[in-house]
């Protein structure tokens, strides 16, 4: 049986699709190495932190933020199950990676504020590195400034209560931290390359979070960023779990 599990919060398939491929080969695991559980249609199984020895969990055009009332039952159940990961994860139970929508998700249940403040443009931005970032197992061995591509509408000021910030930068204060020793979480997507990035903004081209007449401009700049440090975290942590 693999030994990690990507945990897909994505409605529309073919963005989980593409999702999952992306995080498959960053990590460099082969075919049959990777489990999926789709979110969206199933239920976390109950014996999810026994059953893998890790979780990737992708992004999603949901937004932690939304009134409850708003949130679609599919939504509800699965930021419910999320949440139980992430208190897994920080309890040292399990190992788990957050990345975008999902750094909300584990910031929220613990503790911490996620609001609409702290949003950042569709595309290429530079991640700095704290202090303890620099001698982090998963982050120390990147560059103290580095390239990542965003999309997010909500983010967060500072991390949760017990966190330890591995990463910032002037849009989006945590754009990186760890609790304890096997939760990690990114505001920033760790996974995909520029062509990836690209077509999963076609995908979400009228979901608000660029002017669609800009896409173009957009992607030429995506493709212009190197983008070969992010990935190494995710290798990082298949090889430490």
């Amino acid at each position: 049986m693999p030994r990690f599990a990507y945990l897909s919060a994505r409605p529309q398939h073919s963005a989980a699709d593409a999702e999952y491929e992306s995080f498959r080969t960053a990590a460099r695991l082969e075919p049959g190495e990777l489990d999926r559980v789709d979110l969206v249609h199933e239920r976390l199984p109950a014996d999810a932190v026994d059953r893998w020895a890790g979780f990737v969990v992708g992004g999603s055009p949901f937004n932690v933020t939304e009134p409850e009332a708003a949130k679609t039952d599919e939504q509800v159940l699965l930021e419910a199950d999320l949440a139980r990961l992430a208190t897994h994860a920080a309890e040292g139970r399990t190992a788990a990676l957050f990345t975008c929508y999902g750094i909300g998700i584990a910031t929220r249940t613990l503790g911490g504020d996620v609001s609409r403040g702290y949003p950042e443009d569709t595309g290429p931005t530079t991640i700095t590195l704290t202090e303890a970032g620099t001698r982090d197992p998963l982050f120390g061995a990147l560059p103290t400034r580095f390239s990542a591509v965003t999309a997010h509408k909500e983010g967060s000021a500072a991390p949760p209560p017990g966190a330890v910030l591995l990463a910032t930068n002037d849009a989006c204060p945590v754009q990186a931290y760890r609790v304890g020793e096997r939760l990690y979480a990114t505001q920033f997507h760790p996974e995909p390359t520029a062509r990836a990035f690209t077509e999963r903004m076609a995908i979400y081209r009228d979901d608000g979070y660029f002017d669609a007449m800009d896409y173009e401009a957009i992607a030429a700049r995506v493709h212009a960023t190197a983008l070969s440090e992010p990935p190494r975290i995710l290798r990082a942590f298949v090889g430490a779990f």
